[in-house]
């Protein structure tokens, strides 16, 4: 990290891909072949920035569990440790840590299959690599855990646990002594599940090993990694159970609140808000030892990425608090004391010149959230998003180009977004918007996902950041997550390489190079001023053009209305 530049050092671009949507023949992408082969992708394409989702263990439900959502990385099982469903196998043959085998083929329908046979043989890897490792392997893994005890030890243990309970929730632990966490019962476990437990001290050696590699070929490839820092971390989690204080629980464990968004400030349009479910933070207790949990989160963050982004930023300032079994509309805003928190964060000396790698998810804030930039984080634009305004005023939507500062990161769309392509084709039955778009724009309809494209790496913003189904100029199946939904397709999709043709890739290559030669003034506010007049008619019929329950919608244009 200490070699990393600022986020506004020079114009940057890069490409949102999280690992488990690299291809493989064993379930979600690894941190294998495919990996250092995307890297040296974007290094052809003139890109330097790789963004991926958070890379902690999402949690785990027993295979029969219907509806079984356990992919998400936005619900965490930890913050400290590596998902081990990252890690490659392939590379533990080669190291000798995995007995030499030929590996089986799962195909995209047998992922949770494929998923429980990379567990069997993690597990299994310890004891080949405690009898085959050569010395200086031997040693690292030693200091390893030594080094990162304060929170090893009781992930190990939760995750041992859980296999004896065959991945029950905590909350549901036969035992009470290991719900509880009474010592007495604790220090039993440790010794009956010593096997258990050693097996997942050496599943995160291996994946904190293999990161270091692939972080080390990517910045000797010009290539950075950006990463996100879960707000939340999930119920099931070693957080919440071994640190039960921190969080707003009853005697029994449950969360008094659950977290979620607001109606109003759904940007989504769900209408009705979201449940997402995490238990909130019980704020006067962490700052009981100077905010310690959050630094060390930080701190973390801060040795895994180059540049770091922090999702749901509003959480900080304000968190949408849902009784226990209510809806989200009956939530209420639980205020924090963000800057207290902050200003303890920028004490610490490894933070000091750091926090400008730190992006803020601010999408969502609120006016008074807009506080944060007193501690200097770059925001973010979406520029879906920019389309999005039902307002009488759309051309003051932020997110617009001709609103964008140097100090932003600009997305054509998130994980959360439909595709640009998905989402173009959405907007269409709204013609009057479409037009809008296209007016804006300066493009035609066939001209998508790549008009909006080309006008991300436009922006002023000095960081852009296009997702790969958008580079592969896919449509709305191909979407990552879509909020608010149980949908089998969250957090399965991959690419493959097949997909990329060399037009694709000479047209990154072009536009980025000449994404690096623009300066201000932004050329957007130009068009902004010499179109307006054409646009004012056009913004007025959009104000105009209601949606009615049935679906149905009116799109009658100026002439029309004046017939």
């Amino acid at each position: 990290m200490k070699n990393t530049p600022s986020i506004l050092d020079k114009r940057r671009a890069g490409i949102l891909l999280h690992i488990t949507s690299l291809p493989s023949t064993l379930g979600n992408g690894t941190m294998g072949k495919h990996a250092y082969r995307f890297i040296d992708f974007l290094k052809e394409c003139g890109l330097s920035l790789w963004q991926v989702l958070p890379i902690h263990p999402p949690q785990r439900v027993p295979l029969n569990t219907p509806h079984r959502d356990f992919l998400s990385p936005y619900q965490p099982q930890s913050v400290h440790a590596g998902n081990p469903l990252l890690i490659n196998l392939d590379k533990l043959m080669k190291k000798g840590w995995l007995p030499k085998m030929v590996l089986p083929t799962y195909n995209r329908q047998q992922l949770e299959q494929a998923i429980d046979y990379r567990y069997q043989c993690l597990k299994n890897a310890y004891s080949h690599f405690d009898e085959h490792a050569n010395k200086a392997d031997h040693q690292a893994y030693q200091q390893f855990v030594e080094e990162n005890q304060e929170w090893l030890e009781d992930y190990a243990l939760f995750c041992a646990l859980k296999d004896v309970y065959q991945g029950a929730c905590w909350w549901n632990w036969r035992e009470k002594g290991y719900r509880y966490r009474e010592p007495q019962a604790l220090d039993k476990a440790r010794k009956r599940f010593a096997d258990k437990i050693e097996q997942y001290r050496f599943i995160q050696f291996a994946f904190f090993r293999q990161w270091q590699e692939l972080q080390e070929y990517a910045h000797q490839n010009g290539v950075y990694l950006f990463g996100d820092m879960p707000f939340f971390v999930a119920r099931d989690s070693v957080e919440v159970w071994a640190n039960r204080d921190n969080f707003l629980l009853d005697e029994k464990g449950n969360p008094r609140y659950l977290s979620g968004i607001a109606p109003e400030d759904d940007y989504f349009h769900i209408r009705k808000g979201q449940c997402w479910g995490h238990p909130l933070y019980n704020w006067d207790n962490l700052q009981k030892d100077d905010f310690q949990w959050w630094i060390n989160r930080f701190k973390i963050a801060n040795e895994l990425f180059d540049f770091v982004r922090l999702t749901y930023f509003r959480g900080f300032y304000e968190c949408w608090a849902i009784p226990l079994n209510k809806p989200s509309e009956n939530g209420r805003w639980r205020l924090t004391p963000w800057r207290k928190l902050f200003d303890r964060v920028t004490e610490e000396e490894i933070m000091k010149d750091n926090f400008k790698k730190w992006i803020a998810e601010d999408v969502g804030a609120s006016r008074k959230t807009i506080k944060w930039r007193s501690h200097n984080f770059s925001g973010i634009k979406i520029m879906q998003l920019a389309f999005n305004d039902e307002s009488k005023v759309p051309l003051r939507n932020q997110h617009l180009p001709h609103h964008h500062k140097p100090t932003d990161v600009v997305y054509t769309g998130t994980h959360d977004s439909n595709t640009t392509l998905g989402w173009f084709k959405w907007i269409t039955k709204t013609k009057t918007k479409q037009e809008y778009v296209c007016e804006y724009l300066d493009a035609k309809p066939e001209d998508f996902p790549w008009a909006l494209i080309q006008a991300t790496l436009r922006s002023v913003a000095k960081l852009a950041i296009i997702p790969m189904q958008d580079i592969l100029g896919l449509d709305s199946e191909h979407r990552m997550n879509n909020p608010g939904t149980s949908n089998s397709r969250n957090w399965r999709w991959q690419f493959e390489w097949s997909q990329i043709s060399p037009d694709k890739e000479n047209k990154l290559k072009n536009w980025f190079n000449a994404m690096k030669e623009i300066k201000k003034p932004n050329i957007f506010i130009v068009v902004f001023l010499t179109q307006m007049l054409l646009w004012t008619g056009m913004v007025t019929t959009m104000a105009e053009t209601t949606q009615t329950d049935s679906g149905t919608t009116s799109t009658e244009t100026p002439q029309e209305k004046k017939k």
